[in-house]
């Protein structure tokens, strides 16, 4: 192991897609990690299949590699803004931070996050002008972009005397000067990285403490704690003390904090990361990022300290609050158990206590139901990615809409989540992208043109009136728009968001799907099954071209007789069903609705699935309103 001189602790930090995992995979090459002959995927940070599927980091990961006997510990962390509470407790495990931003997109809302974060750690960033080969590449607006967010952010005069790296992650180089350096390797980045990150600061005399900032679970381990050792060293077997902390004010931690608990417990296993791998070692020591399993329960923010320290505890990290909440109900249709593993409550409540041993920005309540609980998250990603790991695992069940969590202000006045919203659009587009956020309760605060005929458009929007956006500003820019958002706060409620304009296809029967009827229905609506597709009472078929719901059979079959109809062609012509993906299905559902989730299907159904009891619903829930 090296010693503290000779280790840099840093992490990547970005907006989502600017570049990070694909920059790292180019670190791993030129720091020689694998073999010459070795084949290795690209990416190859995100582990995770969802992460692959979609392009995102979804969990910080941590590698360590060796440059000229200097060992560098990196944390490649997310970019996405359901995310950005892990990114804040990665930080404090490191002791700079490397900031991409995209040559063409410049600072974009989770690049003012992270970099806001980072100067608040006091840390001097180096940044990384990426994606200089793309056709619109624009370096020198993009860094001059980021030298203003720096100052806007109250950087001190050393922070905005920052070290600037133009290059290509994906092509694996990096420059200090585009016009005069020429390159095709990393070294640039190497130098930089020794030069500008700062040893780890440690207390070589002090007793042996460390603060967990990130989770993993085993199955036969249990919780795994990582952390930055902070003083001393620590071999295995050796007892030690857990401490743990909480604020007195959740959401004003300048109250302060206090020691709730201090326990003793013992250091069963050690590691220590190399390359990819995770190794097993006998001893830490100061300035290393290490995991550590002994204790049956760690947390977030618990202090890790030799007997010896007296008020060892560290003040906690902050674990950032939900925004949206989902009903996680079992799956009660009829198709119940013939795809999957139709599950309990029981079930589905252990799953997700399994979630929350690493999911730390999750929480599950019960709501006095005996079908489901209540689950909330960051948002809808957040929340998104968690269903589709459970459905992979064989699961059925269903979810309801996405709902966002109000609070109360000190004068008792309803409050909820408002998101920074950033859209670029062709200009042609622009009117009806600003239409529709108007109605959704944003208010717009900058339009600019960035490059040739796009326009960045700059919004304030509660969460509640991004729930169900997307896929439809897709359909409105024909795809051409790129528009990101993340979370700034919580505003006064801004009163009623009709989120969804047309109604639902409902099916009134049980059965299989006819081509006859799809083609008499499509005229009428977009149709989300194909023939011979199975379907039941009481399930969503299509989107109706109208605002009110409409009862149909899909699987009305044509009379058969011995007469022809006059001018009636034999083909058929059917339009292609749209299949909804799991997040356009959450988007779309209504308040009504659910998502019903098998490990071959994704359904949308009503919460009630007969059309008389729905009614009877519907008109006591009007009396109740009146």
């Amino acid at each position: 192991m090296a010693s503290a001189e000779k280790i840099r602790n840093l992490a990547i930090i970005a907006h989502i897609d600017h570049g990070k995992t694909t920059l790292i995979d180019s670190i791993f090459r030129a720091a020689q990690v694998f073999r010459d002959n070795q084949v290795t995927p690209e990416r190859f940070m995100d582990s995770n299949e969802l992460e692959r599927e979609r392009g995102i980091t979804i969990r910080s990961k941590h590698c360590t590699v060796y440059w000229n006997d200097y060992q560098i510990n990196i944390i490649d962390t997310p970019g996405h803004a359901d995310f950005s509470g892990e990114v804040e407790r990665v930080l404090s495990m490191v002791d700079s931070v490397l900031l991409l931003v995209d040559a063409n997109e410049g600072p974009m809302p989770q690049t003012r996050y992270v970099l806001m974060q980072a100067l608040k750690f006091g840390f001097r960033p180096i940044v990384i002008v990426n994606k200089v080969e793309r056709p619109n590449a624009n370096p020198a607006l993009a860094l001059d972009k980021t030298f203003d967010l720096f100052l806007e952010l109250g950087a001190t005069d050393a922070q905005a005397d920052f070290p600037v790296l133009y290059g290509s992650g994906l092509a694996g180089w990096l420059t200090r000067d585009l016009d005069t350096d020429q390159t095709d390797d990393m070294t640039a980045l190497f130098e930089t990285i020794v030069e500008h990150v700062p040893a780890p600061t440690i207390d070589p005399d002090a007793p042996f403490r460390m603060q967990i900032s990130t989770l993993v679970w085993n199955e036969f381990i249990g919780r795994i704690g990582c952390g930055r050792v902070l003083s001393g060293s620590m071999k295995a077997g050796q007892p030690f003390q857990r401490c743990a902390s909480e604020w007195l004010d959740l959401h004003n931690p300048a109250v302060g904090w206090k020691t709730v608990s201090t326990t003793t417990e013992k250091a069963a296993r050690l590691w220590e990361t190399r390359g990819l791998d995770r190794i097993e070692v006998e001893e830490i020591s100061a300035g290393d990022i290490v995991w550590i399993a002994g204790p049956e329960t760690i947390n977030i923010g618990d202090t890790f300290a030799d007997l010896e320290w007296e008020d060892a505890a560290l003040p906690p990290l902050e674990i950032e609050e939900p925004t949206v909440s989902m009903n996680f109900l079992i799956n009660s249709s009829p198709f119940a158990g013939s795809e999957g593993k139709a599950i309990t409550l029981r079930q589905i409540k252990d799953r997700l206590a399994r979630e929350l041993h690493t999911n730390v920005a999750m929480r599950v309540e019960d709501i006095g139901r005996s079908d489901g609980v209540k689950v909330s998250g960051r948002g809808e990603l957040h929340l998104a990615i968690l269903i589709e790991e459970m459905r992979r695992e064989g699961l059925e069940f269903c979810v309801s809409r996405p709902e966002v969590i109000t609070r109360l202000d000190k004068q008792g006045q309803i409050c909820e989540p408002l998101e920074h919203l950033i859209i670029d659009v062709p200009d042609h587009l622009q009117g009806v992208v600003i239409e529709n956020i108007s109605a959704r309760k944003g208010q717009l605060k900058n339009l600019e043109n960035t490059t040739g005929s796009i326009v960045r458009i700059e919004f304030e929007i509660p969460t509640r009136g991004l729930i169900g956006y997307r896929s439809e500003f897709l359909t409105q820019t024909r795809g051409l728009g790129i528009m990101a958002s993340r979370l700034i706060g919580y505003t006064p409620w801004r009163g009623e968001i009709r989120s969804r304009v047309r109604g639902s296809l409902v099916s009134m029967e049980n059965g299989a799907v006819t081509a006859y009827q799809i083609e008499n229905l499509q005229e009428r609506a977009v149709l989300f099954v194909e023939p011979t597709d199975k379907v039941y009472l009481g399930q969503v078929v299509g989107e109706n071209s109208r605002s009110e719901d409409m009862p149909c059979n899909p699987t009305k079959r044509k009379a058969t007789t011995n007469h022809r109809a006059a001018g009636k062609d034999h083909y058929v012509g059917l339009n292609p069903a749209r299949k909804m993906t799991l997040d356009q299905a959450i988007e779309w559902i209504g308040n009504d609705e659910l998502v019903e989730l098998t490990p071959q299907s994704i359904r949308i159904r009503k919460t009630i699935l007969d059309a008389e009891e729905r009614k009877k619903a519907q008109r006591r829930q009007e009396a109740m309103a009146g």
